[in-house]
């Protein structure tokens, strides 16, 4: 896989809005949904979405930098084990290994031969050092089990409404198969669900998919923690008379009563009509009315009686 900053056409120095600007531009042009018929597509989707989420990960972009982690996320082997050329404890060619002071060793295939001159120097190391356990090096195995299949990145779009009432999702991977997963309680934007044994195949089993959740802005609805927010604009009779108005929700529309003389800011609650947060209990809808004063003559002759008839200063407290 080639350089992550490279993957999304990107300086190594971008800034985080940078890389979510090229993310969402190249997410457009890849998504599985719009390349069906192109394979090719749809794996450089699966890498610009790794990259995406690498990088806008603090901690993982700056061990990518400091290249402990490769392009997939794994742990990079310590002291040059794992065939490459160079110092260390490195290797040359296939089957060779270069000690501690340079000196090189070759023995072909005879795999045998290496777990014997690693025995023979860590062994022997050990047992300088006062038998089991003590060395620096006490903790080292002759063999590594099977590496796993690497892990693959997604991102799923929902619906405000959707993450509200955590309703079934389905994601497609890169191998073309559908999989319904569930948005878990608490769900915010950013939040990842990992799919056991959905990645890559390797010699050790599947690695895993891990999907993480973006979720669209509303035009009216706002998010407060659990908690959703909503104007609501009332016609002035209704503030001024109260009464039964229907009101919008992630479930569904309800009627809500509005009390007699409400005020634009007054706020009302409809409980259990927000998100559902991690202990499994949803929040709140706040509603704040917005009274609405139409541009009306009848309306305006009336209050110009009114207004003379012992009216109220609304500004009293504040000294004016």
């Amino acid at each position: 896989m080639a350089d992550l900053y490279a993957e999304l056409g990107v300086a190594r120095g971008a800034s985080e809005a940078d890389i979510k600007k090229a993310y969402r531009k190249l997410a457009k042009e890849l998504h599985p949904d719009k390349n069906k018929d192109n394979p090719k597509a749809t794996e450089r989707f699966s890498q610009v979405t790794r990259a995406y989420d690498i990088l806008t990960d603090k901690d993982r972009r700056a061990q990518y930098d400091r290249g402990e982690i490769d392009e997939e996320g794994n742990p990079k082997m310590p002291f040059g084990f794992g065939g490459r050329a160079g110092g260390g404890y490195g290797g040359g060619g296939q089957g060779g290994f270069r000690g501690p002071n340079g000196e090189s060793f070759d023995f072909g295939n005879d795999s045998e031969g290496i777990s014997d001159l690693f025995e023979g120097i860590f062994g022997g190391m050990r047992s300088r050092s006062g038998g089991g356990g003590g060395g620096p090096f006490s903790g080292f195995r002759r063999s590594r089990p099977p590496q796993k299949g690497a892990d693959v990145a997604y991102r799923l779009e929902v619906s405000f409404e959707d993450a509200a009432t955590l309703a079934g999702q389905r994601v497609t991977l890169s191998s073309g198969k559908t999989l319904d997963i569930k948005l878990p309680p608490g769900v915010e934007d950013g939040t990842k669900i990992r799919l056991t044994g959905q990645g890559e195949a390797g010699p050790g089993g599947n690695g895993d998919a891990l999907v993480a959740i973006g979720i669209r802005p509303h035009r009216f609805y706002r998010r407060e923690g659990d908690n959703i927010r909503l104007d609501l604009p009332v016609a002035l009779d209704e503030a001024v008379l109260g009464g039964k108005v229907r009101v919008p929700t992630v479930d569904g529309p309800v009627m809500l009563s509005v009390p007699r003389g409400s005020s634009s800011g007054k706020v009302l609650r409809l409980k259990g009509k927000g998100f559902t947060g991690k202990s499994g209990q949803r929040g709140d809808q706040l509603v704040t009315l917005q009274v609405d004063v139409p541009d009306d003559a009848e309306l305006a002759a009336f209050l110009e009686g009114w207004s003379g008839k012992g009216r109220t200063n609304p500004r009293a407290d504040l000294g004016v």
